[in-house]
């Protein structure tokens, strides 16, 4: 038994010099592979396509019965990975709220990944647990809210979401109804609860209430003019909603929408909000970021008002995905997530002031991503982040009016945040349908090439390219030269 179990420990990192050595000389080869093909890699993406991909995999045996050398292991990933890579650190990859990653915190990622820590209990995670503790409670002090408020890190804005419209749902039905969901089920009322928000809000509004069983019917959208959420319409569908005997239980603002980056007046959704006794949840995974910039912060006025906010660390804040945090006004409201499991977090552990953080949270597993933030705020600090911040938001206003400039372009809406939304327009007269189909054709050609990685959207109908811009690495000419390179393109696609 003891032979076996000494083969086994050349496979793990132990105590033995031999495995520490083992360790370091992986994460000295890997490092290399990783630097290297990021510096040589002259294009967003240079690797195979998803035929040649799909035909390289094929091959591979995926259950091997006998290893290989971790040598040969790491060069197999480099041959079918690592050189099919997208590069988000390259200055032409503004399609999605992807962001390149702060040094700092892939060194975090390091101690997360060795230690393996899970944060449900205390006794898997002491000081991960006494870290995240701390860091939730100076995020929500920072955030404007008080002694009362809480938090807790969750995978991204889509586990946030879906928390803040659980707790609404759960809220109203105690506090309203005096039903315990989490005890009885949904009530009958259930089927008539409805949720509140813009016509812009993300899609895991829809995707939440589907999951809740309250059905994507009970998603109320309002039209936005001009992508601003407006509070006087949102009153006057609650009282609509209340009217025709329904339960409107939320509203659920967006602060930095996906594709405009567009904010409401947070206070005063807020007000309307409370004063007829709904959730109010602002989802500000993209905007949040803006409570770091002394020059952006008074747009997210009201936001302490909140019942709940979703902020994601790994858009603005340059962090690895995945590392995002919900907050909530109120710690009381994860009484409505808390269970007891006798093996895990007892209730004796409370009386002995043991921290497990499982009860607010509805994962169990779950990793140490607070230790990014926390590291990454420790290097860089709040003035050279809030620069970061406000950098990339003065290249996308210079991008735009870049845009505005060129006739060959035609900009969708000014930039809020960090997107921009426009259009090529050729210089040849083309039907409305074939100017749509070019433009989606350019950002097909481009990422096929691999020589941009640009995003698309709709707006009116009409077919739209996106840059979202969170690179601050990137400079005005970069984006002088991808604007070229797309007017390249789409007259080599008219012609």
């Amino acid at each position: 038994m003891e032979e076996l179990s000494q083969s086994f420990r050349n496979y793990f990192l132990n105590s033995e010099e031999s495995a520490a050595k083992e360790y370091q000389s992986m994460v000295a080869s890997l490092a290399k592979m990783i630097s290297e093909q990021v510096q040589s890699q002259p294009l967003p993406y240079c690797g195979k396509s998803p035929a040649e991909l799909s035909a390289e995999l094929s091959t591979v045996d995926f259950f091997p019965e006998e290893g290989a050398d971790l040598s040969l292991v790491l060069e197999k990933t480099k041959d079918i990975l690592i050189g099919s890579n997208i590069s988000v650190y390259h200055p032409h990859c503004v399609a999605h709220l992807h962001c390149p990653s702060l040094i700092v915190s892939l060194a975090a990622e390091m101690v997360i990944a060795a230690f393996n820590q899970s944060m449900d209990s205390w006794d898997q995670a002491p000081a991960a647990t006494m870290i995240e503790k701390a860091l939730c409670q100076k995020l929500c002090a920072f955030s404007g809210f008080g002694k009362e408020a809480d938090a807790v890190f969750t995978g991204g804005g889509t586990m946030s979401n879906f928390m803040g419209l659980l707790l609404a749902r759960d809220h109203y039905s105690q506090e309203t109804l005096n039903w315990n969901i989490q005890k009885d089920g949904l009530p009958p009322e259930a089927r008539n609860f409805r949720i509140i928000c813009a016509d812009h809000a993300h899609f895991t509004v829809m995707q939440s209430a589907s999951i809740l069983g309250l059905g994507q019917h009970s998603v109320v959208k309002l039209e936005d003019k001009d992508f601003e959420e407006n509070p006087e319409v949102l009153e006057a569908t609650i009282l609509s909603l209340q009217s025709a005997g329904l339960h409107p239980i939320c509203y659920v603002s967006t602060a930095g929408t996906t594709d405009y980056g567009s904010i409401g007046d947070l206070s005063a959704l807020a007000d309307v909000s409370h004063k007829h006794g709904l959730w109010f949840h602002v989802d500000a995974a993209f905007g949040g970021a803006l409570l770091f910039s002394e020059k952006q912060r008074p747009r997210l006025r009201g936001i302490e008002k909140a019942d709940s906010v979703t902020i994601d660390f790994h858009k603005l804040f340059f962090q690895p995905i995945s590392c995002g945090a919900f907050i909530v006004k109120n710690e009381k409201s994860f009484e409505y997530l808390r269970l007891h499991a006798d093996y895990l977090n007892p209730e004796s552990n409370e009386f002995l002031g043991i921290p497990d953080l499982v009860y607010k949270s509805i994962q169990t597993t779950r990793r140490f991503d607070a230790l990014k933030p926390f590291l990454a705020f420790q290097q860089v600090g709040l003035k050279k982040f809030g620069e970061m911040i406000d950098y990339t938001i003065e290249l996308a206003n210079h991008t735009a009016a870049m845009i505005k400039n060129d006739p060959e372009f035609e900009l969708a809406v000014e930039p809020s945040i960090n997107t921009v939304v426009f259009r090529y327009l050729p210089t040849t007269k083309m039907s409305p349908k074939a100017i749509d189909a070019l433009n989606d054709s350019i950002k097909t050609e481009l990422l096929l090439s691999g020589h941009a990685v640009i995003g698309q959207t709709r707006l009116r109908e009409k077919a739209y390219l996106k840059f979202t811009l969170l690179n601050p690495m990137t400079q005005i000419s970069d984006i002088a030269a991808l604007l070229q390179m797309i007017k390249n393109t789409g007259a080599g696609l008219v012609a």
